[in-house]
């Protein structure tokens, strides 16, 4: 059953994968480098502060390093602990994918996907009340993921389980930072 699961993995990724043009290759790579989101960061970051102000903002700012902290060493052991390799170093399809970026690390699951699904998640559940169209936030981890599987180093169950492991980590410190609001920032 696994085989036949990650079979099909690598048949979509090569399909998604092969999509990709050369015109197109120096966008995705714009689009993968995570400091190249700084702008929406920021203006994200902006409009929390005028909902909630100085205070607020940072015990936020505190909650999701420690979220991205939590998920990204999370993601490099359970990378370390499965060892698949990227499809950019996997020899049966290397020669028959599009490689725009390589990388020696291992592939199960993204990190690109698990942070960026964690911090939208967080995000998503504490201010979807407050803006009206917060959902277009996971345009982020949408668009980031797949410059993955354009640039040839995540299979889309790598992206998947990110999303998955990332929404769930998102989840656990929305709920972490209600009890600790609760304590901290009273009504």
């Amino acid at each position: 059953m696994l085989e036949k699961i990650l079979s099909l993995d690598q048949q979509i990724f090569i399909f998604l994968n092969s999509l990709g043009s050369e015109k197109f290759d120096a966008f995705w790579l714009f689009i993968t480098i995570q400091s190249n989101w700084t702008l929406l960061f920021v203006t994200v970051l902006y409009f929390i502060y005028k909902k909630t102000g100085t205070k607020q903002t940072l015990f936020l700012i505190l909650f999701i390093v420690a979220l991205i902290t939590f998920t990204d060493q999370t993601t490099n052991l359970i990378k370390n602990a499965v060892q698949r390799l990227r499809p950019c170093n996997n020899e049966d399809i290397k020669g028959i994918i599009r490689i725009v970026k390589s990388s020696e690390t291992f592939s199960f699951f993204s990190g690109h996907a698990t942070n960026s699904m964690a911090v939208a998640s967080f995000i998503f559940l504490l201010f979807k009340s407050k803006f009206k169209h917060l959902g277009f936030l996971f345009l982020w981890p949408l668009i980031f993921a797949y410059s993955r599987i354009y640039l040839g180093l995540h299979y889309p169950l790598d992206i998947a389980s990110g999303y998955v492991f990332g929404a769930f980590s998102g989840f656990l410190c929305y709920k972490l930072f209600q009890i600790t609001q609760k304590k901290y920032f009273p009504n």
